[in-house]
């Protein structure tokens, strides 16, 4: 039997039949209530119900009683870090804050994807009975309402990257006294309007509230429909400045949302891989009408084959079809017997962190469906096989400051994420193009991070639970806040909590205990109308564990 952080729960929860338990979102007073708006009773309405495993259930179903209980108090302490975060005059969390929880030690600045985490897991927090609706529906209220008055990009409706969690002003400079260059990052918008889509669904009382700020946002800003020359969809961008960035940024001036309007200062490089965190945007500007749906097979699976491309981490196998008059490649990695789209870096944030707000796997059977089970498989052989634990993804370095992290032979990029703190990099070689340099690698100290194995846990529901017990108990990876952002296989942990990972921890409890919750909540409508057939007429040519 694994090791406990803490006693079974007790409450109302927990005396519901273990589906009606992982699926009811609270009632009044924060009772669950089966048959509220999102509860089993109205699981249809959404993400749809189908499921390519034995029984049609999905994977974390297998999760009994005590795991669920366990799951929760690990949620309902992560959320005491949220709480500590969460500047309370203006509902806006901090990016970072130190172990302790003190609130002296937040990080005195914040950004969107922050603040849509915050959202997010304010609705995960309801429907746990961690706080009561009308607590949530407050906080969600107080954070909307500070959103709605702060500087913004004001014609294209989208925020700026760095703004004061105490008073919601966008800053110019960081207490260090470096000078901040106003700058719209493409995918931290996606993540806020995603959360502004999930909150018009999960809180009746505050869909006018999201939809005023979601309908203001225009992501055709990003979309540069020239990227491929103009014969095939376009890329979005990183992102624009408003003014012309020091010379050492690369920027191009243009202004996709209002050509002819005055310029706005890109970056020189798009966002031009389908398997990434990135993602998210172009779901998002699909969704509302501000981006060509054939864009998202504008992307690359992998980088084309052949030595001009031999650059990228493996030889890439597969064939060109074509969906909505575009070409696209569906290469794939490999991994013992698995195949797989990879991610850029190999990272589990990229590969799953869109999947937590789209129900990819639901909707797309023979695509990611096969690939995400295949990504979380390839990180949990390569840490147990390498470190003993596993879960890899960009976090505090246990160190001193940030790092990516990740399982280099499932990212693209040769030279790019590792799991350990040397930097050790694989090279299985590219066919007759290059030699493989390094077929056998000697791992050193790894580093993981547990919103990874949280991540995971949607697909390898046991394996993810022995895991955090196993950095919990052998490496002290727990603190008051919840698990702490990273830890080293020497016992060095990363004592401070970050928002985002604290996010996508909440996000993924709330899938995993609330039968599929941000996916229902964000998959309703006309966003299921567009999105879902994009996605299910994909075959990625995939192989998941086990050779199926």
């Amino acid at each position: 039997m694994r090791a406990r952080l803490t006693a079974v729960l007790a409450g109302a929860a927990l005396a519901l039949t273990p589906l009606a338990a992982a699926a009811a979102p609270p009632g009044p007073g924060g009772q669950f209530d089966p048959g509220a708006p999102g509860s089993v009773a109205d699981r249809d309405n959404g993400a749809g119900n189908d499921w390519r495993t034995t029984g049609g259930q999905p994977p974390w179903a297998q999760l009994d009683r005590s795991d669920r209980a366990q799951v929760r108090q690990w949620a309902a302490d992560t959320w005491a870090s949220m709480d500590a975060m969460t500047a309370p005059s203006t509902g806006l969390p901090a990016d970072n804050i130190e172990g302790d929880l003190s609130p002296a030690s937040r990080s005195g600045y914040t950004s969107p994807t922050n603040i849509g985490s915050y959202l997010w897991s304010t609705v995960v927090a309801r429907d746990l009975g961690l706080i009561s609706r009308a607590d949530a529906r407050e906080r969600m209220s107080l954070t909307l309402e500070t959103l709605a008055s702060m500087e913004n990009h004001e014609a294209s409706g989208l925020y700026f990257n760095w703004y004061d969690e105490a008073s919601g002003d966008l800053l110019d400079e960081f207490d260090s006294g470096e000078q901040i260059d106003h700058f719209v990052s493409t995918v931290d918008n996606g993540w806020l309007a995603a959360a502004f889509m999930i909150v018009r669904h999960a809180e009746p009382a505050l869909r006018e509230q999201a939809q005023t700020l979601l309908d203001e946002m225009d992501f055709s800003y990003f979309y540069n429909p020239d990227a491929r020359g103009g014969d095939l969809p376009g890329w979005n961008r990183g992102g624009f400045w408003t003014e012309q960035p020091p010379a050492e940024q690369c920027a191009e001036p243009a202004n996709y949302g209002e050509p002819g309007g005055e310029d706005l200062y890109y970056t020189c490089h798009h966002y031009d891989v389908l398997n990434s965190e990135t993602r998210i945007a172009v779901y998002v500007g699909i969704a509302q009408g501000q981006i060509p749906a054939e864009g998202y097979y504008s992307l690359y699976r992998t980088m084309p084959g052949g030595c001009d491309w031999s650059w990228q981490e493996q030889e890439p196998v597969g064939e060109t079809v074509t969906h909505q008059g575009v070409e696209v490649f569906q290469g794939t990695y490999g991994y013992d017997e698995m195949r797989f789209v990879p991610t850029w870096g190999g990272a589990m944030f990229e590969e799953l962190m869109p999947d937590m707000i789209v129900p990819e796997a639901r909707w797309g059977a023979d695509s990611w469906a096969m690939n995400h089970p295949a990504a979380v498989e390839t990180q949990i052989r390569h840490g147990e096989e390498a470190y003993g634990y596993w879960g890899f993804s960009p976090s505090s370095d246990p160190f001193a400051g940030y790092r990516e992290y990740g399982v280099d032979l499932a990212g693209i990029q040769s030279d790019g994420y590792t799991s350990d703190v040397e930097k050790t990099d694989a090279d299985i070689g590219y066919g007759d193009c290059r030699e493989a340099a390094n077929p056998d690698p000697e791992y050193g100290t790894g580093v993981m991070t547990p919103h990874a194995a949280f991540l995971g846990m949607y697909y390898a529901p046991q394996a993810a639970l022995e895991n955090l017990d196993a950095m919990a108990t052998d490496l002290g990876a727990y603190g008051p806040g919840g698990f702490y952002d990273a830890v080293a296989t020497d016992g060095t942990v990363a004592e401070r909590y970050l928002s985002l990972d604290q996010g996508m921890v909440m996000g993924a409890v709330g899938n995993v205990l609330g039968h599929d919750a941000l996916h229902r909540y964000f998959a309703r409508g006309e966003v299921r109308q567009v999105l879902a057939p994009l996605i299910a007429a994909e075959d990625f040519g995939a192989v998941g564990p086990g050779g199926d």
